[in-house]
């Protein structure tokens, strides 16, 4: 018996991995993340699954459900939104795990940034200007160091992707503001390729009031930074002039 802690992607169902879909597809038990899985991944579990919702519990449920599975030595499919690298909670899962010597795997999914990205049709990094991009959220019930708050972090220059901000948009905008620019590009993708996906492209100057508008207030992706507007010089890769491993300039 092991747990499967598992990335079921930014909602879409075409967006699963396809190690993912088969692991659903054998399925029978699994724990999931509430609202923030799609009906389209759950309806890939078999008729017969036990689905337990993580959101109604506290660590020590989940644990007493592993200890369940455990004694029916059956799998767990522990589904977690987007990929489980990032803001997943997998972490506190494991040490449990390894006080009851059960065996877990990851298994990876596609991040929401990365789904916010291609809804903007956008790449995050721009040839000899932006090469970082940095993952972050504020401070809220969860806090944030210093050396790692959103004025510190806009020093670099970077394309930041901000998780779980969206209801501080307006300190956000002011903060990066003063490193950025008020003309700085900036775009909010609410809940990044589900069939109600929103988009609100901007600058720094003007997202806070589009945001309020719009009365998104969570389940959104901030990314911020010179990346966002596509008029850039071509990067050296497909350069006729320019040689590499597999192919001489011309």
């Amino acid at each position: 018996m092991k747990v499967l802690f598992m990335g079921a992607g930014p909602g879409a169902g075409d967006l699963l991995t396809v190690r993912g879909k088969k692991l659903l597809e054998e399925c029978r038990f699994c724990i999931y993340a509430g609202s923030l899985i799609s009906c389209e991944i759950l309806d890939i579990l078999p008729v017969n699954a036990q689905r337990h919702d993580s959101a109604k519990l506290n660590l020590g449920e989940i644990t007493d459900l592993y200890r369940k599975a455990r004694d029916e030595n059956v799998d767990v499919v522990r589904l977690h939104s987007g990929d489980t690298s990032i803001y997943s909670s997998i972490r506190e899962q494991i040490m449990e795990l390894d006080k009851l010597d059960i065996k877990y795997e990851v298994v990876p999914g596609v991040s929401s940034f990365q789904a916010a990205a291609a809804a903007l049709n956008v790449e995050l990094t721009i040839p000899g200007d932006v090469q970082t991009v940095i993952l972050t959220r504020m401070a809220g019930r969860t806090p944030v160091p210093n050396v790692q708050s959103l004025d510190k972090l806009a020093e670099t220059g970077s394309t930041l992707c901000i998780f779980l901000s969206v209801d501080k948009i307006g300190e956000a905008a002011k903060t990066l503001s003063r490193r950025y620019g008020d003309g700085c590009p900036i775009a909010v993708v609410y809940r990044a390729s589900w069939p109600d996906q929103k988009i609100l492209s901007g600058t720094l100057k003007d997202i806070t009031e589009m945001v309020k508008k719009s009365g998104i207030k969570k389940t959104a992706m901030i990314i911020v930074g010179k990346a966002l507007d596509k008029r850039h010089a071509a990067s050296k890769l497909y350069d006729k002039n320019f040689s590499h491993g597999y192919r001489k300039a011309t």
